[in-house]
Order: structure tokens, then sequence, then C-alpha cells
């Protein structure tokens, strides 16, 4: 694996999608423990009002804050923490691992940033793993646009609204894709239950809060308090 190479292409394009990274039994494994925490009917965690706003329907678990270490097969992979070694590559530190639910028929994840890009040097890195395919019938996609990482603000529109130049991913079993927090992306509308994981890092020195606010094309909202911070149009 041509970690260099790859390091270049993430600075670049603000991404970088490799399949086959995990093996198909752990992620059966860890899909399994997944869908066992959330059961047959989970419900929101976030206030009508964002959902409504946002137009992003997904349901998280932080597993390692309730003393659940069940994935470190992910979280201590050698040559997963390599590559984030050599993207942020003056020192990182572990965010927090968060598990994303959508249930069949929501609406996915609307265009965000998931920090604001005013200071180009406070972000997170997503570090998306996927243990089921991602299909036309599964839907939710990711959409992701290149270089956005170095282009300011998510500009002003509605939430779903495609972009020029965006690029559609369906990930399969077993891939990972790292993504630079400042670069616009969504999920795309969910026909079947659907699960990733993120196992978000930060350069060190960035502030643990750094994704409480998070960029959408119609607002700004803080997590912390459930509220619009920021109407956008």
């Amino acid at each position: 694996m041509d970690i260099q190479g790859l390091t270049t292409q993430f600075w670049q394009d603000g991404y970088i999608v490799l399949e086959n990274f995990f093996d198909e039994k752990l992620m059966n494994e860890y899909n399994d423990l997944i869908l066992e925490h959330y059961g047959v009917s989970p419900n929101w965690e976030h206030t009508d009002e964002f959902i409504s706003k946002s137009a992003v329907e997904v349901i998280p678990w932080f597993p390692y804050r309730e003393d659940k270490p069940y994935f470190d097969g992910i979280e201590k992979d050698k040559k997963f923490n390599g590559i984030t070694d050599a993207i942020l590559k003056d020192g990182w530190q572990n965010l927090y691992c968060m598990m994303m639910f959508s249930k069949a028929g929501s609406k996915g994840q609307a265009w965000h940033q998931d920090c604001p890009p005013e200071d180009e040097k406070k972000f997170n890195l997503n570090r998306l793993v996927y243990t089921h395919d991602i299909t036309d019938e599964t839907g939710g996609e990711i959409v992701v646009m290149p270089e956005a990482h170095k282009a300011g603000v998510l500009p002003v529109g509605k939430p779903h609204d495609d972009l020029e130049g965006q690029l559609v991913f369906q990930p399969k079993k077993g891939t990972v894709i790292f993504l630079h927090g400042h670069c616009f992306h969504r999920v795309m509308p969910v026909k079947k239950d659907r699960i990733s994981s993120n196992f978000r890092a930060v350069p060190i020195g960035t502030p643990e809060d750094i994704t409480d606010v998070c960029v959408y094309r119609n607002m700004r909202y803080r997590f912390s308090t459930s509220e619009v911070i920021e109407e956008r149009n």
C-alpha cells in the first residue's frame, strides 16, 4: 500500500476510498453487534426541529462512552492507524467512535460540514467503516464534493440538492473512507436499514467539542444545546 500516495491524494481531494480494507468475517461480526444494540425499533435522539430543518435522520451510538470497547479490531488496527499517522503527521488522538443507524425510508443526511471551516487548522477526520454493502437496493449512498475542504463554507441552498461536481459512492463491506470534516458530504435517502461507523480522529490540540457545531446549507446547529445558532438563507 502506497501510504504516501494516499496521503497526497487525501490532501488534494479531501478524501480517500479504500476497498476491501477489513475482512468479511470481522465486518459480519461487527454488523451483528451493531444490529443487536439497535434492535428492531430504535428511537431518534434528535429534536423534531433538528430533523425537520437538517433533513438528517440518523441514530447515533457511542459504544466506548458506555465502556463497551467492542470494536478494537478497527480502533486499534495498525494499518488503519498508520494511514491516520500519515494524514495527521503532527500527531492525533481519537475523538470518539460513533455507530450510525438509519431506518428504512428515512431521508439520510443532508449536505453538511462536520465543523465550522473558518479555521482551516481546526477540523476532524472521519474514518468511515462499512460493515455491509451499500447498493441500489439499500440506498444510503455517500455523496462527496471533491476538494471542498479547501472551499470555505458550504454554500446556502436546499439541504439535499445536487451540487455540480459531486461524486456518489456505494461502499462495499470492508470499505474505509477517510474524509476531511470540512469537506461537503451527504447521505442519500435510505431504502433499507443502513449502518455505518465512524472512528473520528482529530489533530493534537483540537478542541474536544470540535464537532459540536455542524454547518448545513440552511443553518448552523449546536448539538450540545439542541439549538439552531444561525439561520442560513
